[in-house]
């Protein structure tokens, strides 16, 4: 049933049991969660968690094994799981990813612009012959990333090679290109990851400039706590597949479940201490 009368508006993507197996081991297990219009919600958990497994079912990379998944961004609610990820994208979800994926002997205007291919309409002959709704579209498009470029404070690197890019501008440029496709939906994938503690804080900025000036939903993936506290509404911990907890950041963070899957057991911190030498109790 794809009607929105015993839906909440406020629903933009719903996930119901998804569960998706490699070579018998069970990665994501009967997970459900609702993300909600206008917030950031966070997905933590250790390494092997199936954080970033349940990102690709998102974008179509892997299809679930069982579960569904509906993204409710104009209006119908549209089920995912039987799409292409290029179909995905054409919905209003972008995303980035953890090992950045560039064109690093392109610029970052023209990294920027291949991130607004989804808005692309004309057809072949159009684009040969230049015709006046191609140039108005490339106007549009160049006003739009320009719009980026500024709100991430990437002037100064506008037409600069990627390949020359230090590591944290390369991690803001993918986020600008995820940006320049217009999305309802940001998947962000370890925002933070190889960042140093003040492009952490400019990555906190950023997200809640998003989230406040863009009016743009954010599911993230993230182990950095503070930037999960500082820029999450929600958070969804996973371990081993399965949900621990959810709840408000200070509320994930002080469950018991989600202490042990992170630092384990009192026993299991006992016998990693050291014996007194001097035997003394």
């Amino acid at each position: 049933m794809s009607g929105r009368s015993d839906i909440d508006d406020t629903l933009l993507l719903q996930a119901r049991n998804l569960s998706l197996s490699f070579g018998g081991v069970l990665a994501v297990n009967d997970v459900s969660f609702d993300v909600r219009r206008g917030e950031v919600f966070t997905l933590i958990g250790p390494n092997g968690a199936g954080k970033t497994t349940v990102f690709n079912i998102i974008s179509g990379i892997y299809p679930p094994s069982k579960g569904t998944l509906r993204y409710y961004g104009s209006g119908q609610g549209v089920s995912l799981t039987d799409l292409a990820p290029h179909d995905i994208a054409a919905t209003g979800i972008a995303r980035t990813f953890q090992n950045i994926e560039l064109f690093e002997h392109a610029s970052v205007l023209q990294n920027l612009l291949i991130g607004r291919h989804r808005h692309q309409k004309s057809g072949f002959w159009q684009q040969v012959f230049f015709t006046k709704t191609v140039r108005e579209a490339e106007i549009t498009a160049r006003r739009h990333v320009e719009s980026v470029i500024e709100l991430l404070d990437l002037q100064h690197y506008r037409d600069t090679m990627v390949a020359g890019l230090p590591y944290g501008i390369r991690k803001v440029v993918e986020l600008a290109r995820a940006l320049c496709a217009e999305p309802s939906l940001l998947l962000l994938d370890e925002p933070s990851s190889g960042l140093n503690v003040e492009e952490t804080e400019d990555m906190a900025f950023w997200i809640t400039d998003i989230k406040e000036e863009l009016g743009v939903t954010v599911l993230m993936v993230e182990h950095d706590m503070s930037l999960v506290s500082r820029v999450s509404d929600r958070v969804f911990a996973m371990s081993q597949g399965q949900e621990l907890a959810s709840g408000t950041p200070r509320e994930v963070q002080t469950n018991p479940a989600v202490i042990e899957a992170y630092l384990g057991t009192a026993d299991d911190v006992t016998s990693l201490r050291r014996p007194n030498p001097l035997g003394a109790a």
